[in-house]
């Protein structure tokens, strides 16, 4: 069965969308010889682009691996792969088999290369809404209290790491109170033992310049009194076949959950928010926690009989909608919407390091533009609670915040005056300067983003198509302009490869292109390189 898109002729794999929950049969995409394929997660980027066969079932529709997932992936051959709901599938180097798919799943030839098939599924699966998320996010860096506080969230010491950037010279930006900061999961007041006058600190906070926003999940603490309230009203997600909130195993323990399928209690956690905000002025959000794995609608009744995880997963980002402050960690679809997205907790290492650039460009080749690749040092908290702090890798620091001063958006988190001498101390100001110096750049392609749904992040391949940059993970372009090529080893060295043109680097050097240089940067210097011409 043939059907037109733009002009284009599509393969429908599936012939009829069946009801929600009902899989389709097993399907077969042949790949042509030389076709590489990009999207689906963004926590396999590392393991793009897909070309030789992938061991064990993808299961796109039932795990998030800690970040976000879409029912797309795009070749480099200018063709794309799309279902409006859920699939898994397997790749054995020849074919994609699509299994457990519930919506028909689709082949369209869009184009002659990657770009080209990207663009034109923007525009036919996910359009850019022409909004984007406030520009202070991608202008100055944001700050995180996780990794400094962890669990103990509290007001004295929010205030001082508040206190501590102005001190060492980082601009204000958005400061982000992470978990443990509410009495308890589905109450939205401060620890009262904890916080002595939490509107006192948000507005002194809110005086230096600072954004706030909260942690939250949509979690429920079982025996509170919100969980005895929601489950009564059945507003939770319920164990099969009973009235009962279904209790639900998270990192954090066992908890009850929304039901925001159930447009009575998104409601009713829409004015719970609201109200937190008019309460205490906060501006917004971190919404934490709607990974795909917590839901099982086989094991779970939904005031939405045919909801499956997926759809669960984007009513919570649709909830970030009505607050233009907000972050994300796990989502399913939504690309084209003002919803800031970061990457899944990387641990303090090298390894890791690596990792921020092929998922940054998978990301954006997923339809997630505004993105942040984590937290500086990184986000994973084990990686510091047992780490000597007077023997911390100073340098891995450092490169990770240059690293993300040429992305759309860098966060701090570790804090850097405590575990950095003076000299790395001032290369990680040195990023943040270099950050907030290529700003109105960033925005721009933000803005760019937005109307057209373009990456900002870019992949080698997506610019400079069929030149041998399909399977470079370590440089990427930074918008039309800036091709980035960061340290990512110990030895601050690494290959670059420059495309066809005129470049000029950060220390004003000229090179003309294509051309493959072996360079070494001290630890003060991130090389990075702009077309002329």
């Amino acid at each position: 069965m043939l059907m037109k898109s733009s002009g284009k002729i599509v393969t429908l794999l599936s012939a009829a969308l069946l009801s929600a929950g009902t899989a389709l049969a097993q399907q077969k995409i042949p790949v042509l010889d030389g076709e590489k394929w990009w999207g689906a997660f963004t926590a396999k980027g590392s393991e793009m682009p897909i070309a030789a066969p992938v061991k064990g079932l993808q299961p796109l529709s039932k795990h998030s691996f800690n970040n976000q997932n879409v029912p797309f992936l795009v070749s480099n051959y200018g063709r794309y792969i799309w279902s409006d709901g859920g699939f898994d599938y397997r790749f054995d180097g020849d074919a994609f088999t699509i299994e457990n798919a519930v919506s028909p799943v689709t082949v369209t030839k869009a184009g002659k290369n990657l770009r080209e098939a990207f663009i034109l599924a923007a525009h036919d699966r996910f359009p850019a809404d022409g909004t984007l998320p406030p520009e202070l996010f991608f202008s100055v860096p944001q700050y995180n209290t996780w990794i400094e506080l962890q669990y103990d969230q509290n007001q004295q010491d929010i205030e001082k790491y508040a206190d501590d950037i102005l001190a060492n010279g980082f601009p204000a930006g958005i400061l982000m109170v992470d978990d443990n900061w509410q009495r308890y999961y589905g109450n939205f007041d401060f620890k009262a033992e904890r916080f002595d006058d939490p509107k006192a600190m948000i507005d002194r906070l809110h005086a230096k310049g600072f954004k706030i926003m909260l942690w939250i999940s949509p979690f429920v603490s079982p025996d509170s009194p919100e969980f005895r309230e929601l489950e009564e009203k059945g507003y939770l997600i319920r164990e099969k076949g009973t009235r009962n909130a279904a209790v639900i195993r998270w990192w954090n323990g066992y908890s009850a959950c929304y039901d925001l399928t159930n447009p009575d209690a998104f409601a009713h956690l829409l004015a719970q928010l609201r109200s937190t905000q008019e309460k205490y002025g906060v501006d917004g959000f971190k919404f934490d926690a709607g990974d795909l794995n917590y839901y099982h609608p086989a094991q779970q009744d939904y005031y939405d009989t045919t909801a499956l995880a997926t759809d669960h997963c984007m009513k919570w980002a649709e909830l970030g909608l009505h607050f233009p402050y907000n972050e994300y960690r796990a989502g399913w679809k939504m690309q084209g919407k003002p919803l800031v997205q970061r990457l899944g907790d990387k641990a303090y290492s090298w390894h890791d390091l690596r990792l921020l650039v092929p998922e940054m460009v998978n990301a954006g080749l997923m339809g997630y533009a505004y993105t942040c690749p984590d937290m500086i040092g990184g986000g994973q908290v084990g990686s510091f609670r047992n780490l000597d702090q007077t023997k911390i890798d100073q340098d891995l620091v450092v490169r990770s915040a240059q690293l993300h001063a040429l992305m759309p958006m860098m966060q701090f988190s570790v804090a850097p005056w405590r575990v950095l001498d003076k000299e790395h101390l001032g290369y990680c100001l040195a990023a943040a300067r270099l950050h907030e110096k290529m700003a109105p750049y960033i925005i721009e392609t933000a803005k760019h983003a937005a109307e057209t749904g373009e990456p900002i992040v870019r992949h080698m391949e997506y610019m400079y198509p069929n030149k041998g940059f399909s399977d470079c993970r370590d440089q990427y372009m930074l918008g039309a302009k800036y091709l980035v090529a960061p340290i990512l080893t110990p030895d601050g060295k690494r290959t670059v490869r420059l495309p066809r043109g005129v470049w000029v680097d950060d220390l004003g050097q000229k090179f003309k292109g294509p051309l493959v240089m072996e360079i070494s940067a001290p630890v003060g210097r991130i090389p990075y390189y702009e077309l002329k011409r």
